[in-house]
């Protein structure tokens, strides 16, 4: 479990990543700011920042925002009912430099480095690199996961309506909306 001190400090570390990128943020989305650790209690390794401008029926917004080397686990978002295939989401890397897996052939030169307490957990290593201005589009039920090059990373996704409490994680262990 983080500490509220804990909490601040990465959300402080992550304003000054936005700033970098140039993306203003309001005091309010400043206080909504997710900081995410899957419940292991290690957000600087596995785990990332959110702020969710907009998520209605329609389409959903978000900033993410990964410290250095900082990943998100390997998850897919699966059907949501016969007429929704779950979510589709557009990554757009507005700074730094994101390597984001995907299913296909393995990379063969990866610029990742696996989280070793829980890299049985992570299956996909078809690298898309990211990087200002570049992005990529996932497809709904397709597992991904990314990771934060040495600088850190701000991505704008864009994507259809997001329901994170349903997220697929390979690692069972994962929780990704605290109760």
């Amino acid at each position: 479990m983080m500490t509220e001190e804990k909490i601040i400090e990465i959300k402080n570390r992550s304003k000054e990543l936005l700033s970098k990128a140039g993306v203003v943020i309001t005091a309010e989305e400043f206080d909504s700011m997710e900081v995410v650790d899957f419940g292991f209690g290690k957000p600087e390794i596995l785990g990332l920042q959110i702020i969710v401008y907009v998520n209605n029926s329609r389409y959903c917004a978000k900033e993410l925002i990964l410290l250095p080397g900082q990943t998100c686990a390997q998850h897919k978002h699966g059907p949501l009912g016969p007429d929704n295939p779950g979510k589709m989401e557009t990554f757009r890397c507005r700074w730094g430099e994101v390597y984001l897996m995907v299913p296909g052939e393995p990379t063969e030169q990866l610029k990742v480095k696996i989280p070793e307490f829980r890299k049985q957990y992570f299956t996909i290593f078809h690298q898309i690199i990211l990087t200002p201005g570049k992005q990529y589009t996932v497809e709904p039920d397709t597992f991904h996961w990314f990771q934060a090059g040495p600088d850190g990373a701000v991505v704008s996704e864009f994507s259809s309506p997001s329901f994170d409490e349903k997220d697929i994680f390979l690692d069972p262990d994962v929780i990704r909306v605290p109760k």
